[in-house]
């Protein structure tokens, strides 16, 4: 075994950039040393402190708090470490288990989307007051509201996810609509559990009528016909914007004709 290695051997043994290996140098941890020529050599001492940082960082311990240990390790802080590294770790086994859980539901909701869905039926439901999150934005084409859709996610990240959410959906331009034009929209829209505080838009209590239908979001005319069909025959109105949900959309699959797609229009009879 040698004596002295050079920084490259270090960095490739540890997997650790010559810049932080400068730094732990800067920092009064590493002391290598200087041969003829000015390069640092690292000894020994080094590595064993190198096999302690490599550790300790793993579990994200400060540079400060690891420099502390180093120089005053006894048998009492390192059981007290030790015991830190066990909280960590039961802390990251109740992320991942949570984790999990949300994975497990949204396999579910596919499942569920697949599964439970009545298609091309049209039907009036009544639903509660629900609450949501809401992003504005002129939408012209189909391609625009997965754009805002994504900008929604990153501003409200840490409120949903996208893969195998049914929640998310999207506002029509009511008076578009009417005048033949099917894919404007006003605003998108991402639904949250009745509980939530947190929220800039109240999808009104009553009754709708709805549709869902499996296939291209450019299908969508001759579900919204049928649906208006239904209302004029039943002498219901309108009484504010349709709006559409993305049970199953081009975040979970490519194939469109996979699509499943719900319009509600809110009524009063």
């Amino acid at each position: 075994m040698k004596d002295y290695y050079k920084i490259g051997e270090i960095s490739k043994i540890y997997g650790i950039g010559r810049d932080s290996l400068m730094y732990y140098e800067e920092m009064g941890i590493l002391n290598p040393v200087r041969d003829s020529n000015s390069y640092r050599l690292y000894t020994m001492n080094d590595i064993w402190k190198l096999n302690l940082i490599k550790e300790l960082r793993t579990f994200n311990f400060s540079m400060e708090k690891i420099k502390e240990y180093i120089a005053n390790r006894t048998i009492a802080s390192t059981m007290e470490m030790l015991k830190e590294e066990i909280s960590l770790i039961d802390n990251k086994i109740l992320d991942l288990s949570l984790l999990k859980n949300t994975v497990i539901k949204r396999i579910d909701n596919i499942n569920y989307a697949e599964d439970s869905t009545e298609l091309n039926v049209v039907k009036v439901i009544y639903l509660k007051e629900r609450k949501a999150l809401r992003l504005d934005g002129e939408i012209r084409r189909d391609e625009e509201v997965d754009y805002l859709v994504k900008k929604l996610q990153k501003k409200y990240e840490d409120k949903f996810y996208l893969l195998g959410n049914t929640k998310i959906g999207a506002i029509y331009n009511l008076e578009s609509l009417c005048k033949g034009v099917y894919n404007e929209y006003n605003s998108v829209f991402f639904l949250l559990d009745s509980i939530d505080t947190n929220y800039n838009l109240i999808l009104s209590k009553g009754y709708y009528v709805s549709l869902s239908y499996k296939g291209p979001y450019s299908d969508n005319k001759q579900h919204i016909d049928k649906i208006f069909n239904f209302i004029n025959a039943n002498n219901y109105k309108i009484v504010s914007e349709p709006i559409e949900i993305y049970k199953i959309d081009i975040h979970e699959t490519s194939i469109s004709d996979e699509f499943i797609t719900e319009i509600q229009i809110p009524i009063s009879k």
